[in-house]
């Protein structure tokens, strides 16, 4: 991507505001790396412990979480472009991997998912391999997709008041709007210190209303947060569409201080909203008083997905190319491996740090767990010691788990992982490109497991990994390793 796209970015350190204090367990910006970072950031990030090498013979299984989340990566682009290193608990690497689409087979026509694998060589430790799993949401043609209720719900506080903030997500909404189908409807929210309808539910032919409507947004207040919420799934179920696409689309900067703004009280009323069958998408936008943990949560028990918006080509990505994943397609996605003990001694779990589940919770039908939309690819990495590679056998037994969109009883599809491993020079373009990423967020982590990675390492890596690339995005991550200081 050429560095002009990213106009919206440089303005972030002239609008920067300081305004919101922190929990125990957050990390502001301003405490990361002092003296590269200016005193004003006062960013919002929930550090994790990366998760640790496990012995096979006392822990075969591994369960978690899908996450379909990209917002880490995005976010991360923003500081490379701002001429800095990300902050290390802004990394959840798992994003980082996911925010790319991967060439993987489609579903049989019964299921709404499928599964693949494969194993290399580990590139930042020679005595290791990559396990890669690999998941495909069913694609459905455009002109098959269900109608869509959505509720944009727009932070129009004070602290949004920036071309990187609101201006941005006019921008998007409005492009959203000219992507839809006449029988698709649209009301917008918004919120500061108290809470307006600024567009009852209309339906999408009247474009130039809805547009008029977005243009009239301005910024200015206090953000009472949860009463926005509450409000936009009130309008959600006044105008449900019965098998279609009911969707909020928040967008924010998470600087929640009027009314309920604990990222735990918030994640309460969102598990209670999501009973509704109505999804959640959050859009964060800006810096400085970014609450990037609350907002990933929200998303998270939302039965949605969290996106960060930096600049004009991320709108395009998100509302444009890739609108189809607002279209959920499973439910309560989650995954759980069986190690053979006799063929692997020991793995770790690259990521998804907060999607680990309990073993028992995987069978659980109450248990909530990740969303996959139309079309989407999801992408899970084990970097693994085996204790041998010679003879033909069971490595693993991926079982995953997922609901329909409008089942309460999950389906399970398996894959017996068999594959013979290779070298990583030798395997897909689909894992070369995977690793290369997962690489790269070990190092903007700083991760102890990095091993004898560099990122000239991740740079020939991932240029080897260009064949399957429909916008652009591999090459641009390609461009972006050259920028990183």
């Amino acid at each position: 991507m050429k560095t002009n796209t990213y106009f919206f970015a440089l303005f972030v350190l002239a609008f920067f505001i300081s305004c919101q204090s922190g929990h125990e367990d957050d990390i502001n910006l301003g405490d990361w790396n002092k003296g590269e970072m200016p005193d004003m950031y006062n960013e919002k990030y929930k550090d994790y412990d990366e998760n640790p090498f496990l012995k096979v013979s006392e822990f075969p299984k591994s369960t978690f979480s899908i996450d379909a989340d990209g917002a880490s990566y995005a976010n991360m682009r923003r500081f490379v472009y701002l001429g800095q290193k990300p902050p290390k608990a802004s990394v959840r690497t798992e994003e980082y991997v996911n925010y790319f689409t991967y060439n993987y087979p489609e579903p049989e026509s019964n299921e709404n998912v499928a599964l693949s694998s494969d194993i290399v060589t580990c590139p930042w430790n020679e005595e290791h391999h990559i396990l890669r799993l690999g998941m495909k949401g069913k694609t459905i043609p455009e002109n098959q997709l269900p109608s869509s209720n959505y509720v944009f719900l727009i932070d129009v506080s004070g602290s949004m008041n920036s071309p990187d903030k609101l201006g941005i997500l006019k921008t998007g909404f409005k492009q959203l709007v000219d992507e839809l189908n006449p029988e698709d409807r649209i009301a917008i929210v918004v919120y500061a210190g108290q809470v307006g309808v600024l567009l009852p539910s209309t339906s999408a032919s009247e474009k130039d209303k809805i547009k008029n409507a977005i243009d009239k947004l301005g910024a200015g207040g206090s953000t009472a947060g949860a009463a926005g919420i509450t409000t936009a799934y009130e309008i959600a179920q006044e105008n449900f569409i019965q098998d279609g696409n009911n969707r909020i689309i928040l967008g924010t900067d998470g600087d929640f201080n009027v009314g309920i703004s604990s990222t735990d009280d918030l994640v309460e009323l969102i598990e209670e909203k999501r009973k509704s069958g109505i999804y959640l998408t959050v859009l964060g936008v800006g810096g400085g008083n970014l609450n990037d943990h609350m907002m990933e949560q929200i998303a998270n028990k939302g039965n949605g997905n969290y996106e960060y918006i930096d600049n004009a080509s991320q709108i395009q990505k998100v509302f444009v190319y890739e609108k189809s994943k607002f279209h959920t397609v499973a439910k309560d996605s989650k995954i759980q491996i069986t190690f053979n003990p006799d063929r692997v001694d020991s793995y770790r779990l690259i990521g998804y740090e907060n999607r680990k589940l309990k073993d028992e919770e995987f069978e659980d039908d109450e248990k909530d767990a990740g969303e996959i939309g139309a079309s989407q690819t999801i992408t899970a990495l084990y970097e693994v010691v085996l204790k041998s590679t010679d003879a033909a056998g069971e490595y693993a037994d991926f079982d995953f788990r997922y609901k329909f969109p409008d089942s309460d009883n999950s389906r399970i599809l398996n894959l017996s992982i068999q594959n013979k491993p290779v070298s990583i020079t030798s395997g897909s373009p689909e894992t070369r490109f995977a690793v290369a990423v997962a690489g790269f967020g070990l190092l903007m982590r700083e991760s102890e497991y990095k091993g004898s990675l560099d990122l000239k390492k991740v740079k020939e890596l991932a240029g080897s990994s260009l064949s399957f690339d429909p916008n652009g995005y591999r090459k641009e991550f390609v461009e972006l390793i050259g920028k990183v200081n």
